[in-house]
């Protein structure tokens, strides 16, 4: 195929020079209205490429592009697979579809991504290829899932079972998220509220104290030297949550500091719960959704493992991986590990047994799901009294000691 250089104006009266592969003048013509441009000029040029060459040219030549800030978030290419996976079923060429979710998307990370990715399968790239190219948009988990479709000729069937697991994981985390919300909010509110009483309302106190000149008693005493502390050093208060995001990142840079934290994570109270619940529901979602779409099961672990985000439960991935290859069962390194209750590992166990190990992978995950659902209503609702109470012996503690001088002036008199 030739490479034919060619001019053209867009939808907007834009000037567009890029190049293209074609077998005669008129192909490239066709290709160029194709991609949604009117030709002004197309001239075969000296030689030939290769079709990744041409697609990196394309792409690096394209224009339209906006720089943006921020990523890919779950919830974009949550949407984008599920409208792909419609688009496919009804038929449409992948290129065609990819063309229309990008002209329909407003200027962002994933719209400049995938003006590379339909130039690349344009050029002959498999879908799968030119996903790849974008690790920042297409994790290795999606790259792999999209590359079983295209092996096993099923891409709208694959893509509509991706569709699914993004739209879980995605509603997994807001519940996780949410969760967390909550509690945070009411914290960040009672501490400014604290402050304020602190800096303001505490150093009036101290003031009559020391004019009436009555014996303050241990709990007003202490009471008013954290109120010093706090006024005199009120401006290392926003910075006091910053250092503890900046310690904790400390620790996690380290492969101990990471596992020590993703340990004390699963055991914290109330949230260590939720946590390690939603790590075993991606887990069984993660790996189920891989093996039904026809990865092989290594490759599926170590995807798994690398997509959990936990230590623990990777380091007990890590296992099952040696085992299967030594040929034993999944099981076993999954019970050891003391992560997963008893009931998955025989679920899981069966699941072997049968066959059916994606299918039994997935009802663990809806069942697992359900239990977030639970635990996170469940928590929210035990949170708000403790809170509550917590905030009402704050209070009441700065009210009594406040008040105890008063009382003792009143019994002098």
């Amino acid at each position: 195929m030739a490479v034919y250089a060619f001019e053209a104006l867009d939808s907007k009266g834009k000037k567009v020079r890029r190049e293209i592969e074609a077998g005669t003048k008129e192909d490239a013509v066709n290709k160029v209205r194709n991609l949604g441009l009117f030709p002004t000029s197309v001239k075969e040029k000296g030689g030939r490429v290769s079709a990744r060459s041409a697609a990196a040219g394309s792409s690096a030549a394209a224009e339209g592009k906006k720089w943006v800030f921020g990523r890919v978030s779950q919830y974009q290419l949550s949407q984008f697979t599920s409208q792909l996976a419609i688009l496919q079923d009804a038929g449409l060429p992948i290129v065609k579809s990819l063309k229309i979710l990008e002209g329909q998307l407003k200027p962002c990370k994933l719209k400049n991504h995938l003006m590379d990715v339909w130039q690349e399968v344009e050029a002959g790239s498999a879908f799968s290829e030119a996903l790849a190219r974008h690790p920042k948009a297409f994790d290795r988990l999606y790259v792999n899932i999209v590359k079983a479709g295209e092996t096993g000729g099923v891409l709208d069937v694959i893509l509509d079972r991706l569709s699914s697991f993004l739209e879980k994981s995605v509603r997994l985390k807001k519940k996780v998220i949410g969760a967390l919300i909550y509690p945070i909010a009411v914290m960040t509110i009672a501490a400014m509220i604290l402050s304020v009483i602190m800096i303001w309302v505490i150093p009036s106190f101290q003031s009559m104290f020391k004019e009436i000149g009555v014996e303050l008693p241990t709990a007003t005493l202490f009471l008013l030297a954290f109120a010093d502390i706090v006024k005199s050093y009120w401006f290392l208060i926003p910075g006091i949550p910053i250092a503890a995001v900046m310690t904790l990142k400390l620790i996690t840079r380290t492969e101990g500091g990471r596992l020590f934290m993703d340990r004390v994570k699963l055991k914290i109270p109330l949230f260590g719960m939720i946590i390690r619940k939603s790590t075993i529901a991606r887990f069984s979602r993660t790996l189920g959704t891989l093996i039904a779409s026809g990865v092989p099961i290594l490759d599926a672990l170590a995807i798994v493992k690398e997509s959990i985000g936990n230590r623990v439960v990777a380091d007990a991935i890590d296992n099952v991986h040696g085992s299967i290859r030594e040929g034993e069962s999944i099981a076993g390194p999954l019970a050891q590990s003391h992560v997963f209750d008893a009931i998955i590992v025989n679920m899981i166990e069966v699941g072997e047994e049968t066959g059916e190990l994606d299918k039994m992978l997935l009802k663990i995950s809806d069942n697992y799901d359900n239990d977030v659902d639970v635990a996170v209503e469940s928590m929210t609702s035990l949170l708000e009294p403790i809170l509550i109470v917590g905030m009402g012996l704050v209070v009441g503690f700065i009210v009594i000691s406040l008040f105890l001088p008063l009382v003792s002036l009143i019994e002098q008199l």
